[in-house]
């Protein structure tokens, strides 16, 4: 089989080729090339190869529909949404994702971002820096309130966990609910619930033809003036022009993003750039050294069972 690795998986040189010496041992060519994002580029590359790995680099119908050998994508990334699977579909071609190596990583940071908003981290900072004092900064604890969980996969289940430590009531919304949580008094109710009952609202339902959009301005003016909305797990699933609309005429405190409607490089005309209380981070829920090796790892070990006949984390 010829392999084709088409961008950094982010990980040392070292750990690469301890990684790809597996394949390379049973015979398997293994290759790997800078990230491009040119369609011909792409799809030259991919001429004659059995399996492409990525990230979370885009992976056009075009690029995959011109790889004339093509048979299984190996995606090192929870999402996938950024791999065409109609066309996939179409072709026959496996697709396999890494869900669950960044669990720890992007409950940290969501988390993170809910602290930041709520005792004004960043503001704080500036004021030191400028010689001011706390005067009007004054932030709100987190313990206490209630906290809306949109999705209990492994992320949210862990999100939930933690807000549950500090003394947080729990709703969440999901449509598979988990006993699990319920032992820990963790309540499921409507997403109309949720949203009007929640002070702090985090996002973790995956990014699909049901639930882009979900957070949109009639979700958005359920919430309370007072309530934090969090997302860290995609752009579209929130309608970000609307939630800075609600930030600026101050519908809603506050809010902690760390994905967007594109990939970072945001444009300076993104309305959230100009929103008040807005913390804002380049999509790097996902981006500890930790979480990178195991995705890895993942990733590998994805292509190894596909080729032995025993695929798993297939997502198609």
């Amino acid at each position: 089989m010829k392999v084709v690795l088409l961008e950094s998986l982010g990980i040392s040189e070292e750990s690469l080729e301890r990684l790809a010496a597996s394949l390379k041992k049973d015979g398997h060519d293994f290759s790997s090339f800078p990230r491009s994002d040119d369609r011909d580029e792409n799809i030259s590359r991919l001429s004659g190869v059995d399996v492409a790995m990525i990230a979370n680099m885009p992976l056009s119908g075009e690029v995959i529909a011109g790889a004339d050998s093509l048979k299984m994508i190996s995606v090192a990334f929870t999402g996938y949404d950024h791999v065409d699977m109609k066309v996939c579909t179409e072709r026959g071609v496996a697709v396999s994702n890494c869900a669950g190596y960044s669990t720890d990583s992007v409950a940290e940071l969501a988390l993170g971002l809910s602290v930041a908003v709520c005792r004004n981290i960043l503001p704080c900072d500036r004021a030191v820096r400028d010689g001011a004092t706390k005067a009007g900064l004054l932030g709100n604890e987190i313990a206490g309130k209630t906290v809306g969980i949109v999705g209990t996969g492994a992320i949210g289940c862990k999100v939930a966990k933690i807000f549950r430590v500090l003394g947080c009531p729990v709703l969440a919304y999901s449509r598979t609910e988990r006993d699990d949580l319920k032992e820990l008094g963790v309540s499921y109710v409507t997403l109309e619930e949720l949203m009007a009952s929640s002070d702090i609202v985090s996002i973790h339902v995956p990014c699909n033809d049901q639930t882009v959009g979900l957070i949109g301005e009639e979700k958005l003016a359920m919430m309370k003036p007072s309530a934090i909305l969090i997302n860290t797990a995609r752009g579209p699933i929130v309608d970000n022009d609307r939630l800075a609309e609600a930030l600026t005429s101050g519908r809603l405190s506050g809010a902690g993003i760390d994905v967007f409607d594109m990939e970072p490089p945001i444009p300076k005309d993104y309305p959230l750039l100009k929103a008040p209380n807005c913390v804002l981070t380049p999509h790097v829920a996902f981006a500890t050294p930790e979480a990178l090796e195991k995705r890895a790892v993942m990733a590998f070990d994805n292509v190894c069972a596909w080729i032995s006949g025993n695929p798993r984390n297939l997502v198609y």
